[in-house]
Parts: structure tokens; C-alpha cells; sequence
């Protein structure tokens, strides 16, 4: 026998196919006549859908709401067995000839006549006048009544033993479930066994009477949200397994959650785990592509191919439609992605607000949505035609209002009140080569206004075809501007400005029922106000599951102009050997640093002391202050500054040894201090709380006068760094209360991070200015990207880390409360090696970069110096 031609999609969406029969159907009262045709009858909640079985023949509709009349009739001078008569006020004829093409509508009374091969009419005209009279009732009630009948066929269906690969196989669990697919859902029962899941349909539309999924195939399991409830599962297995995809949705998230726990803990499933911070950790750091991440959100968020009302949603990059070349080194040639599409023209916008103000709660700003059932097949109907013709009865759109033009559906997305569509990724999939453009069925979809017949989409003068139209429109999706720019794109679609008071700021609300949590359909019980919701949903389109609650990462540009860190560089580690171990405090010391050959260092003893490297032994030795010394910066080649935890700084004269000036600096202890060289600006961090910048510091009594700024924090200062902008500094400080402020110098603009929970005790800025690097007492270690405020990669130690220092490229060493040097690589983010350094703290490190010498100070009161040797 021939491939059917029947499928759930010449069904009206959500419509229920029962079953089917063999019979003869005519429209006389003769199975002799020559129009009396062999094939089979599907049984539908809606409709009877006659299949012929000569494929030249058309498949007839009738639609249960358009009978006037079933009943058996008896033919005995033709044959001794009864027929049904349905008389019907019209019909639809689908695939003549089996040529795709909308649904012939005939509004003509007619009589058909149904003769059954093998079951009893009686029995099948009982289960159609049920079915009918569900077809007179309004669409909750119908809905109620359908899924009634369906349940009482469930309860009598019994999974069947003899289709699983080994009889004897123990079922854990059996469950009511369906399968999802564009635009269909096909009811089935699924058993779970120790090594395979079987999905057996209720009808026989499926090539297999059973899907078999073997556990020892599966890859990926995603809890999926359908219909805003969260019931459905979505499977991917090898590509050899014989299912390498399945979308199931259950009766409840229980059931659901039933089946991904017996998964994920069974012995025989070996998933891959790829977790979230570890893809956008690739991302940002240019392993995975613009395309493959965004591919990777729409999946965590529930995004499916499978699923229109969820369709992955990609953004309109490329704002030029005109020009003969596509110029991706000009700003002018992209869409402003830090807006959503209904921002993007002001005019239009103003009057959305006005709009949006004068409505009652719960406001929306925009009445349609980005991505919906109908706008994913505008985009893909040439591709789809099928899909199409189901979610519109049989019909294709008006011929001008398909999609004709890139170029005017472009323009239109920008100017009309009502179209803020962004794309899918079929625009972007290279693979494909564009074929969504192609009428590739040729369909007559029409004639246009001005004569035009509808077929291929029209391209910009850039594109010499599909094929190359995807690829420049790829190549336009990973370029450097998207790439610096897609964050926020993110941070509208799936990210923080999605939903409450930022999406407001953003300009970026949608209808309430179109967001996560807004509507429990659970405790809608009127059936009409939940048939309303449920078709909204349907129909209107849902946001996506919103995944980050801060501001998404920058994605690093790999175009880094030196000094600063070239991410493009291969990772590379250091080889250390210690060269010289220096005691010359009687308590812990707390900094040193390098200087030509000399290393300069501060204790708790209230000692400062200089030792010359070459001679190997100390030169300079003085007592400050009866109090410990926190911190010491070089100001010029012989002039050391150092705070004090008795609120002065001091300035030292290392070449004359003497003391040139102090100064009472805070209220209360030094903690840190900051020297940049550039703008001649010393830095102080006190206990009391504040921040204060010097100016004129190494000009005799003018330190106290030469007070720029100060900076208010509510707790002690514990940590300072920097970063520049072009020509603008910020002030990176951090609190023992383990928050992390960013002060614009210039302007006194304020930036807070929450990043520990305990005291910072070091922090320090890496790769490009773009990130900085925190640890904190309690032994967390946080990089954060700048770009965006966001926490990108996050390590927790076992131990207090006291220190961090980093060479200037992509290298980072970490000193731990227990004496333990580690070193990192920051482009990767992984430990290259450790060693045990000292015996205790390590309370500061130096990298000295002309000699590649490393100084580490310690709680244990020495002074190493590590010679450095680079290895790939």
C-alpha cells in the first residue's frame, strides 16, 4: 500500500485524531456508480477526514459542525450490509493529486454515503453523533467534552508487552503522555523501562507503532514549558539511535518530573553536561560562536523548534537593505540591538507611551509580540507551506501581505503601530543555504496587487542569492560590532530587562499573559476564561523564560592593543625557582615590592626596610610608627609611600634615608594604597571608610593641599585598583563587608557589586580593563566583567585568599591563607600549578615585569624572590 497522505496537519491545531476505517465512501446511494472511491476514514474530534486510496483523488473534510444529519441506512438491493448518510452544507477537498495547494472549499448541500469494509456501522455512527454533538457546543465546553472521551479511551488502552525489544523487561512507570510536533499533539502512552523508553501512539499516524528510545543513547534531557506550563520534556539521542529527537508533554509537572529523575539517575544514561557558566564563559572568551550561543539561550529558555508558540528567536542584525555591498566595518550598516524593535523608530515609540500611559494595569507597550506562531511561519511558509495551511483552515495569507521582501518587511517592522517581529535562525543557518527563501513547492500563492505573481523572496542588492544573502547574514551575526553589542540584546530577550521596572526603562513590555508565572492556568476553573487564555497563548506568543536576573557579560573582542592582555595569545605558564629568601622583619610582613635592585618591604614591627639584591643585604632600616605599617607604593625612583595603621601616610627617601613628610590621612587606619604614575596621584583606603586621591604628593608639606577627591563608603576599605577608559579612571575599591565599588574619578559616578560575603582582601584588574579579579577572606575568588557589572566565573577555596597579582597578559597568581602560591590562567580560567611558598599568608605579590622576577611577603615574616621562566 502506498505512504498515507493523511496527517495531523490537514487537522485543525489541537484537533484529535481517534482512529480510522476501511470502507468505500460515495455520493450516491450505490457503491457501483464510478465515483464511489476505496480508501480509509479518519475519526476525529472535529472532523471525518475520507482518504482515497488512488492518489489522484482529493482527501474530503467534513467537519462535524457542518452535518446536518447522520444516520445508518440500509441498502439491501445494492449490498445486504447498512451505510452512514451524512448530509452536509459544505466540504473541503485537500491535495489533488497530491499537489500542496490551499483547500478547495465547495458550499453545496451534499449527501455522502459511507460503506464500511470490515466494522460496523451502527457502532461508528454512535461514536461520530458524540463527536457531533461536541461540535455544537461552544470551545471550553467542546474541549471538556473531548478530553472526556479521550481519557475514557486511555483507560482502556493497555501498553503492549509484545513491542518491546524483550518481553521481560520490568515497566517502572506507565504514563498518559503526547507527543509534540509543530502545530500537532499526538496522544500516546509511555512506559519506561530500565534500558528504553516506548511511546506508543493511540492512532496509527506515526510510521511506528512504537518509538523506542534506548537509555544508553540519550544525550540531553530539557524540562520544556508548553502552553506557559511546565510539562514537557524534550530528549535528543545519538545520531545512530532510531528516535534521535522526541518532544513529550505530561498531565502535570509531577509526572514529568517523575520521568527526569528515573532518567537522570539511571546507570545506563550517560548525559552530556554542558552548564550555563561555562557556555558563556566560551562564549565571551570567542570559543562558541554568536550563532551556536544564541542557539544555546533559546534552548535553556525553553525555546524549541518543535514548539511554534516557542520558536528560537534570533535578532535582525543588519540595517542596510539598499546598498550593492554589505559594509560590516560601519555602524551605520546595523540595527541598534541595545533596543527592541519597537524602540528603534522614535516617532513611533512616542506613540506607543502615550498609549501605554493612559492604559490601566497591567500596561503593555507593545500589542503583538516578537515571535508567534503566525510570524515564524510568515518567515518560513515557502519551506512549511503545510504548517500554514494548518494554522490558517486550509488557506495561505493575502499575497501582499506575505513575505515578498526582506528589504520591506524590514521597513515595515520599523513603521508599523502593530509589527515588532524579530527573526529566526533559519536567517542565519548557512547549512540550509537559505532554501526558507526558495518556493521551492512551486506554489501558486497568488498574485500581488500590481499583477506580480508570488515565488521567491526578493533580496538586497548585496545578495547575489538565498545561499549568499544567509552567509553575509551570518557573517554580519559574528562580526565585532554584534559581537560587542549582543549582550544587550540578551539582556532585552532573555536577560534582566526583560520583565519589571527595567523592562519599563528599556521600553520593552508585552502583554502580561505572554511572561512566565503571570497566569497559572492551574487554577483558571472557568472553562471559557481558560480557553481564552489558552488560545492568547497560542496565538499571541510567549517571552522567553528569563535567565539572568543581572546584566549579561560583554563578549571580549579578540582585536586587544598591547600592553594589555592579547586574549589571541596562547595560554602560557611560569616555571618558578626561588632565588632569594630575605628575613629582616620580627613580625609578619605585609607588602614589598621591587624596585630596579632594590626590594622595598613594610611590616607589623612599624619597620620599613631596604634590601639591595645585588649586594644581597639590607641598606636601609627604620622605624615609622609604633603601630603596624599596612601598605608601601613607590612614588619616583626614590621615594617610598607607606600607610600606617596610625591614620598617617609617610613618605620615605629610600636613596637619603630619611622621612621627607607625613601627613595624618584618614581617621583611622591606612589599609591600602595606589600609585598611578601617569597622573602623579597617590590613592589612599582607610578604615574610616573613605577613599581620598593626593595630588603634589613628593612636594614638601603640599600632600594635605594637594586632596582631590574623596569617596564614601559605609564600612573599612580594604582593596584598591584601577582601570582606565580612554581618557577617563575608575576606582575600583573593595569593603569588608565584601562589597565592590566602581568610581568613575571624573565625575564621582558609582557602580556597586555584591560579590562576597566576606571582607575583599585583594583584588586587581586583568584582560584588557575588561574584567577584575576579587578574593576575598573567606576564600571565594570572583572574576567579574566591568563592561557589564556581572560575575563571570566564580572559585571557592579552602582557605582565606590574602593576595592576587597578575603579569599583564593572561597569568594570575593567588595567595593563600595557608602559605599556598597558585597560578591561574585567566583566558581559560584554569589552575596551571601550586606550590607551598611560605609557611604562612601570603600577604602581598609583585611581579617585577623587566626582570621576570615575582615578590612574595608573608604573615611568616620572609621575603622570597622567584625568578620566572615562561613555558608554553
Amino acid at each position: 500500500m502506498d505512504k498515507s497522505r493523511f496527517s495531523l496537519l490537514l487537522l485543525e491545531p489541537g484537533e484529535i485524531y481517534f482512529e480510522d476505517f476501511s470502507c468505500t465512501m460515495s455520493d450516491e446511494e450505490s457503491v457501483k456508480v464510478g465515483n464511489a472511491r476505496q480508501g480509509r476514514l479518519k475519526l476525529c474530534s472535529k472532523s471525518l477526514v475520507f482518504e482515497p486510496r488512488e492518489w489522484v483523488y482529493p482527501l474530503v473534510k467534513l467537519q462535524f459542525k457542518d452535518c446536518d444529519t447522520l444516520s445508518v441506512v440500509k441498502l439491501s438491493h445494492d449490498v445486504p450490509k447498512t451505510a452512514i448518510k451524512i448530509k452536509i452544507k459544505q466540504f473541503a477537498e485537500m491535495l489533488e493529486e497530491n499537489v500542496l495547494a490551499p483547500y478547495k472549499f465547495i458550499y453545496e448541500s451534499r449527501d455522502f454515503f459511507i460503506f464500511f469494509h470490515f466494522a460496523s456501522a451502527e457502532e461508528c455512527l454512535s461514536q461520530m453523533e458524540q463527536l457531533q454533538r461536541a461540535s455544537t457546543l461552544h470551545a471550553p465546553e467542546h474541549n471538556s467534552m473531548v478530553a472526556t472521551i479521550l481519557h475514557s479511551r486511555y483507560m482502556r488502552m493497555v501498553f503492549d508487552p509484545v513491542m518491546m525489544d524483550d518481553f521481560t523487561e520490568e515497566i517502572i512507570c506507565e504514563l498518559q503522555a503526547e507527543k509534540i510536533s509543530p502545530l500537532v499533539r499526538h496522544q500516546g502512552k509511555l512506559a519506561l523501562t530500565p534500558t528504553t523508553i516506548y511511546f506508543q501512539p493511540f492512532s496509527n499516524v506515526e510510521s511506528s507503532p512504537v518509538l523506542k528510545l534506548k537509555l544508553s543513547h540519550l544525550r540531553r534531557l530539557y524540562k520544556r514549558r508548553f502552553l506557559l506550563r511546565q510539562v514537557g520534556l524534550e530528549i535528543y539521542s545519538a545520531e545512530e539511535s532510531a528516535v534521535p529527537h522526541i518532544y513529550l508533554t505530561f498531565q502535570s509537572d509531577r509526572d514529568r518530573d517523575r520521568i527526569y529523575k528515573i532518567l537522570e539517575e539511571s546507570p545506563y544514561v550517560n548525559l552530556e553536561r554542558v552548564h550555563a557558566e561555562e557556555m558563556t564563559l566560551q562564549w565571551q572568551n570567542g570559543i562558541v560562536s554568536n550563532y551556536d550561543y544564541l542557539m544555546y539561550l533559546n534552548c535553556l529558555a525553553d525555546r524549541s523548534k518543535n514548539d511554534l508558540t516557542q520558536y528560537p528567536v534570533f535578532p535582525w542584525v543588519v540595517a542596510d537593505y539598499t546598498s550593492e555591498i554589505l559594509d560590516l566595518n560601519k555602524a551605520d550598516t546595523f540595527r541598534d540591538i541595545s533596543k527592541p524593535m519597537g524602540a528603534l523608530n522614535p516617532d513611533r515609540l512616542e506613540k506607543l507611551k502615550e498609549r501605554f500611559d493612559e492604559m490601566n494595569d497591567p500596561k503593555f507597550l507593545y500589542g503583538s509580540h516578537y515571535s508567534a506562531p503566525g510570524l515564524v511561519l510568515f518567515y518560513l511558509v515557502r519551506k512549511y507551506p503545510q504548517y500554514m495551511l494548518c494554522l490558517q483552515n486550509g488557506r495561505f495569507d493575502h499575497p501582499d501581505r506575505m513575505f515578498n521582501s526582506v528589504k520591506d518587511v524590514y521597513n515595515n517592522c520599523l513603521r508599523n503601530m502593530s509589527d515588532f517581529k524579530e527573526l529566526v535562525p533559519e536567517f542565519y543557518d548557512t547549512d540550509a543555504k537559505g532554501d526558507f527563501l526558495v518556493n521551492i513547492y512551486e506554489i501558486d500563492f497568488g498574485e500581488r496587487h500590481d499583477g506580480s505573481k508570488v515565488n521567491n523572496v526578493a533580496l538586497p542588492p548585496w545578495a547575489s542569492s538565498p545561499e549568499d544573502f544567509v552567509v553575509k547574514l551570518r557573517d554580519a551575526l559574528e562580526s565585532d560590532y554584534v559581537s560587542k553589542h549582543l549582550h544587550l540584546w540578551i539582556d532585552l530577550i532573555f536577560g534582566y530587562k526583560q520583565r519589571g521596572e527595567e523592562a519599563v526603562k528599556a521600553n520593552n513590555v508585552f502583554h502580561h499573559v505572554c511572561y512566565e508565572g503571570a497566569v497559572d492556568l492551574e487554577r483558571v476553573y472557568d472553562m471559557n476564561d481558560r480557553h481564552a487564555l489558552e488560545v492568547q497563548i497560542m496565538e499571541f506568543g510567549q517571552v522567553p523564560k528569563q535567565l539572568f536576573t543581572k546584566p549579561h557579560v560583554r563578549k571580549i573582542s579578540h582585536r586587544v592593543p598591547p600592553p594589555l592582555c592579547c586574549v589571541e595569545k596562547d595560554a602560557v605558564s611560569y616555571e618558578m625557582e626561588c632565588v632569594d629568601v630575605i628575613r629582616l622583619h620580627k613580625e609578619a610582613v605585609t607588602c614589598a615590592v621591587r624596585h630596579g635592585t632594590r626590594v622595598i618591604s613594610v611590616g607589623k614591627d612599624g619597620a620599613l626596610k631596604v634590601y639591595d639584591m645585588t649586594q644581597r643585604k639590607q641598606i636601609r632600616s627604620v622605624i615609622l610608627s609604633n603601630t603596624p605599617l599596612s601598605s608601601c607604593v613607590m612614588v619616583d625612583d626614590n621615594t617610598v609611600a607607606v600607610g600606617s595603621w596610625d591614620n598617617e601616610i609617610y613618605l620615605y627617601d629610600v636613596e637619603y634615608g630619611r622621612v621627607v613628610e607625613s601627613f595624618r590621612a584618614h581617621d583611622d587606619s591606612v589599609s591600602c594604597l595606589l600609585w598611578l604614575d601617569k597622573e602623579r596621584l597617590l590613592i589612599s583606603g582607610g578604615c574610616d571608610g573613605v577613599v581620598r586621591v593626593w595630588g603634589h604628593v613628593g612636594h614638601a608639606g603640599q600632600a594635605l593641599r594637594g586632596l582631590r577627591v574623596e569617596l564614601d563608603h559605609d564600612v573599612d576599605v580594604t582593596a584598591i585598583t584601577y582601570r582606565r577608559r580612554r581618557n577617563e579612571i575608575d576606582i575600583i575599591t573593595g569593603t569588608s563587608d565584601g562589597e565592590v565599588f566602581i568610581w568613575d574619578l571624573r565625575t564621582r559616578e558609582l557602580a556597586k557589586l555584591c560579590l562576597h560575603t566576606s571582607a575583599v582582601s585583594s583584588a586587581c584588574l586583568v584582560l584588557s580593563g575588561d574584567r577584575v579579579v576579587t578574593a576575598s577572606e573567606n576564600g571565594d575568588m570572583n572574576v567579574t566583567d566591568l563592561s557589564v557589572s556581572h560575575s563571570v566565573y566564580q572559585k571557592h577555596f579552602p582557605e582565606a585568599v590574602s593576595s592576587l597579582c597578575w603579569d599583564g597578559s593572561s597569568v594570575l597568581w593567588v595567595g593563600g591563607g595557608g602559605g599556598a602560591l597558585l597560578q591561574w590562567n585567566l583566558v581559560t580560567v584554569t589552575q596551571l600549578n601550586e606550590l607551598k611558598a611560605h609557611d604562612d599568608s601570603i600577604n602581598s605579590i609583585h611581579f617585577h615585569e623587566e626582570t621576570k622576577t615575582l615578590i612574595t611577603a608573608s604573615k611568616d615574616k620572609t621575603i622570597k624572590v622567584w625568578q620566572l621562566k615562561q613555558v608554553s
